[in-house]
């Protein structure tokens, strides 16, 4: 199993690397060059999403890829370092501006509805996904089968 690890800072800027790496590691993997752009598009905006978050709260830690070259398929995790609002912080302050109290909520409210949407995308353009999010961040976990998932028995 290979793997490749991105760690960037949350510049938008940064988002079109992840996406030519994780397009050149997928075709590498064996991923249909059909669905290359499907990867790209999906990276985008997994990795879009988690920089808006880290720059709403204020983190500064970097956003993480992880891209996975399994047996018969391909997997990529973005992870943020934005802590589940229903879940202790992983340190003091680590939400940034967030008041911690009953308002906590609404101060996320400002980007939920593009979080929504991007993750809305992410659900059309790739049928296995899995979004979990915890005290030490939230991942989107993606994944597509190899070309040669298809062909062995």
């Amino acid at each position: 199993m290979a793997t490749v690890e991105l760690r960037f800072s949350a510049q938008p800027e940064h988002v079109r690397t992840a996406r030519l790496v994780a397009a050149a590691v997928a075709r590498r993997a064996g991923v249909d060059e059909a669905v290359l752009d499907e990867v790209r598009l999906a990276v985008g905006e997994a990795c879009s999403r988690a920089v808006g978050l880290h720059r709403s709260h204020g983190i500064t830690e970097p956003v993480s890829v992880v891209l996975t070259e399994e047996e018969k398929a391909f997997s990529i995790e973005v992870g943020d370092g934005v802590p589940d609002p229903g879940s202790e912080p992983a340190a003091p302050g680590a939400r940034g501006g967030a008041s911690g109290g009953p308002d906590e909520p609404e101060s996320d409210g400002s980007d939920g509805g593009e979080d929504e949407m991007g993750l809305a995308v992410i659900s059309g353009l790739v049928d296995e996904v899995e979004v979990r999010s915890g005290a030490n961040g939230g991942t989107i976990r993606m994944s597509w089968p190899t070309a040669l998932a298809g062909v062995r028995p």
